[in-house]
């Protein structure tokens, strides 16, 4: 993970992850799960945000509704936890820890504690000014 200090933009480069589900019946469902939970995560944490406007919400689609795109999408490494415990289902559980993950990256990388989503460049600039 890096983040630019003069724009405040933040690039996430790999995500490894380790998931314990269970008993494991399809391994490929399992990472397909985690990879795309991770994906939502990062985008929720990193540019996702409904505006309102005129008493109505501004953000109708993607055009003017940020989200990852393909080519800012990190490599993404599941690892799958061998387990004999009964089946636990994957569910979501690769999204949650996803923006705390980098919230925590951003201040080892620069002191500034950013407790606002989205971590958009504008969040981050004021969070790097307010941490002197």
């Amino acid at each position: 993970m890096s983040v630019n200090r003069e724009s405040g933009q933040i690039r996430v480069y790999k995500v490894v992850c380790a998931v314990d589900c269970g008993n494991i019946v399809n391994p490929d469902t399992i990472k397909a799960q985690m990879e795309g939970a991770i994906i939502m995560g990062l985008s929720a944490g990193l540019k996702e945000r409904i505006e309102f406007s005129g008493g109505g919400v501004k953000s109708a689609n993607y055009h003017n509704y940020d989200i990852l795109r393909m080519s800012e999408i990190p490599e993404i490494e599941v690892h799958i936890v061998v387990s004999n415990e009964a089946l636990g289902g994957i569910g979501e559980p690769g999204l949650p820890p996803a923006a705390p993950a980098v919230a925590n990256a951003v201040f080892t990388a620069t002191g500034a504690r950013l407790r606002r989503l989205p971590m958009r460049p504008e969040t981050v600039l004021s969070g790097i000014k307010n941490s002197k």
